[in-house]
């Protein structure tokens, strides 16, 4: 969720925990819809597992649009989210996922505006076929990675 700080020092703390809850709730039915796991809640945001890449960013697209859909109706209330999505074989223990995939997905994430979905190449590589929209980014160089990275983003106001 991006600005959650400033919100809360907008609203306090008691105004701002409505936001957190419209977050949540949109979020968790998103993820239940399409068979997403929530792996990590992060107070404004989720780390999340699918079985399918397809799955993730159908969801990510749902997400959005629901927010898209609430915002109009409460301006001083907004909420925007940003959104990294990578596809891999993260290690997973005590319920938690690590690895390279987890890190470039947060970095992703990072580096996305607000309502923009930012996908790996690995990702619009299980998504062909699927009729989803790709707009190429370019590179990136991203802490913590040897190479710049390769960044897409889904076109999610387009399907």
């Amino acid at each position: 969720m991006k600005g959650s700080t400033a919100l809360t020092n907008r609203l306090g703390d008691i105004n701002a925990l409505e936001v957190f809850r419209s977050h949540n709730i949109i979020t968790r039915e998103a993820l239940k819809s399409h068979r997403g796991r929530e792996v990590q809640h992060t107070g404004d945001g989720f780390l999340t597992s699918f079985t399918s890449a397809s799955s993730a960013v159908s969801c990510a697209i749902a997400i959005n649009q629901a927010f898209a859909a609430r915002n109009p109706n409460n301006r001083d209330k907004m909420i925007q989210v940003r959104t990294g999505i990578c596809a891999g074989e993260p290690v997973e223990e005590d319920n938690r996922l690590f690895g390279s995939a987890v890190l470039l997905a947060s970095r992703l994430c990072d580096y996305a505006e607000p309502n923009q979905i930012l996908i790996a190449p690995v990702v619009k590589e299980l998504c062909l076929g699927k009729g989803f929209n790709f707009l190429d980014r370019g590179e990136t160089q991203f802490k913590g990675f040897d190479q710049p990275q390769r960044v897409y983003e889904v076109d999610w106001q387009k399907g």
